[in-house]
């Protein structure tokens, strides 16, 4: 499950900035606007969570359902040719996707006796499903190559066809029935549209973690909107395969997560993800794709502290925080913070950026990626810095 969930996303969602660019010639904005539409299904996902897993359908068989509809969509992009035609799939499909990331990460952790030690070994096969894709596109395929030829369109015929293995799979999974059904509670309509998770944010901790997964996303945007274009146009080779450096180093980090969130606790694990990504950033501003390119290489290969020691431990801290009736909704409420309200401010903020430095596109690209990358560093450092001050560590419990 976790193999195939990532697959889907890492095989169209690396190259989508590039290819918007180079073959549906889109604009800053344009290209904010489809990037968005991630934004807007992660803020819609704890509605659609909190409304029908955990209330009404097992966990599996909605996931189920939402990558079958998404393989139909995904289909639709491979077909569409302008910006116009291309916009309404995409943001059709995120609305479907972004909720699967929590049904993905709730059916797991249903199953885990123990999700601090155990969710790991089970979120590292998303990872290598990433890494699989992103090799598949540079080293098997070689489409980054033949990208300005309108290769890269086939990403999303690939991704679609792992969508439609993942939800006839899906109904395989173990059951997972909603859990407040079994309880036999009389729903109110906060539950039943997953409001019930704000409850969350009256514990001062958990604020501040929300607070702080909703900042430290608006640098991460510009990640996933630039990444791939910025190694493209400064000349690296293979870039979507070099870009895969970073899911490997996700792989060791996962390993080692267990140990260092036992060993130094939640809130210095979190602190390390945040400092890794302000470094990241200053590495792609300074680096270049001659005698510099293992500052590049670093700064890619910096993800796997990034995304495990913030991310996955926010999984890990959300579910110990949520209880055992609003896990599903707890988990879609997180999603909400980073790829919802987060990334969508994040990615307007880095097409603004993009905008106001576009005259020395032409004149001086390294200056301009070097102007592009300075700001997500400096507001990665910010966030590391309020919540150093603000958040009280503490110990994260054990969950069942």
């Amino acid at each position: 499950m976790m193999f195939l969930e990532f697959f889907i996303w890492g095989a169209w969602f690396v190259t989508l900035g590039t290819y918007l660019t180079q073959n549906l010639k889109a604009d800053d904005f344009e290209i904010a606007n489809v990037f968005s539409t991630q934004s807007l299904g992660a803020i819609i996902a704890p509605f659609i969570v909190g409304m029908i897993a955990d209330r009404f359908f097992n966990a599996e068989r909605v996931l189920a359902v939402l990558h079958l509809v998404g393989a139909f969509l995904l289909y639709q992009m491979y077909q569409s040719t302008a910006i116009d035609s291309f916009y309404p799939y995409v943001l059709s499909y995120m609305v479907l996707y972004m909720p699967t990331l929590a049904l993905a990460s709730s059916i797991s952790f249903r199953q885990l006796s123990n999700p601090e030690k155990e969710f790991s070994s089970i979120r590292i096969w998303g990872t290598i499903g990433w890494i699989v894709a992103g090799l598949s596109i540079s080293y098997v395929f070689k489409w980054d190559a033949l990208a300005s030829e309108g290769a890269l369109k086939n990403t999303f015929l690939m991704a679609g066809i792992a969508s439609a293995v993942l939800g006839v799979f899906s109904f395989t999974l173990p059951k997972t029935p909603p859990v407040k059904a079994l309880a036999g509670e009389k729903p109110s309509f906060s539950s039943i549209i997953g409001l019930d998770a704000i409850k969350l944010l009256k514990d001062r901790n958990f604020f501040i973690f929300f607070i702080s997964s909703v900042l430290i996303c608006i640098p991460l945007a510009f990640y996933y909107q630039n990444a791939n274009l910025f190694l493209s146009e400064i000349g690296l080779e293979n870039p979507t395969g070099k870009m895969t450096i970073g899911q490997i180093s996700e792989v060791l980090f996962l390993l080692l997560l267990p140990v260092f969130f036992s060993k130094f606790g939640f809130k210095k694990t979190i602190l390390v993800g945040m400092l890794a990504w302000a470094v990241r950033y200053l590495l792609f501003a300074y680096g270049n794709a001659g005698e510099l390119t293992f500052m590049l290489i670093i700064g890619i290969a910096l993800h796997g502290i990034c995304y495990d020691f913030f991310f996955v431990s926010g999984q890990i801290y959300t579910d110990s925080k949520a209880g055992e009736k609003y896990k599903s909704a707890a988990q879609g409420l997180i999603t909400l913070a980073t790829y919802g309200v987060g990334q969508l401010i994040g990615f307007w903020v880095a097409s603004f950026i993009a905008d106001k430095y576009k005259d020395l596109k032409t004149t001086d690209l390294a200056s301009f990626w070097e102007h592009t990358w300075v700001v997500p560093a400096g507001i990665a450092f910010v966030v590391m810095i309020i919540f150093a001050i603000f958040f009280n560590d503490e110990k994260v419990s054990k969950t069942n």
